[in-house]
């Protein structure tokens, strides 16, 4: 049986392999640039998950924060083949863990789909949606 291990050390990251599943694979993130997912690695807490015996990365997520009173859950994404195998567990077991130890009140997260995943580690519909507003860059 293969073992996996979750990690935050970001020099782990295959960059590539996740800008790969990022900007081909994702619904959110389809063409983002090489440049601006590795801007974006580089201003925020990284984590993933690797089997063990041969390091490959299984799985990528990133979390935007001040480190003490917000956070906002971004980019989770568990390679095709490994899904079903418990790895997206492993991987937010890891991160919300991370957050817990930093005290952080809130995480925020956007999300189309995998919503049974995340309510397992307390993310719910806002109770009050209307107070939250998004901006967006004129053309």
């Amino acid at each position: 049986m293969t073992s996996h291990a979750f990690s935050n050390d970001v020099t782990r990251l295959d960059r590539a392999l996740v800008h790969r599943w990022l900007s081909e694979l994702s619904y959110w993130a389809e063409g983002r640039s090489r440049a601006t997912q590795d801007a974006a690695i580089d201003a925020s807490r990284n984590y993933g998950v690797y089997e063990e015996e041969t390091g490959a990365q299984l799985a990528y997520a990133r979390v935007v924060t001040d480190g003490a009173t917000f956070a906002w859950l971004c980019d989770v994404f568990v390679d095709p083949d490994s899904r079903g195998a418990g790895i997206g567990k492993l991987l937010m077991n890891g991160v919300a863990a991370d957050l817990d130890a930093l005290g952080i009140p809130r995480t925020m997260l956007a999300t189309s789909d995998a919503h049974g995943l995340y309510r397992q580690y307390g993310f719910a519909e806002l109770s009050e949606p209307a107070k939250y507003l998004l901006r967006r860059p004129t053309d």
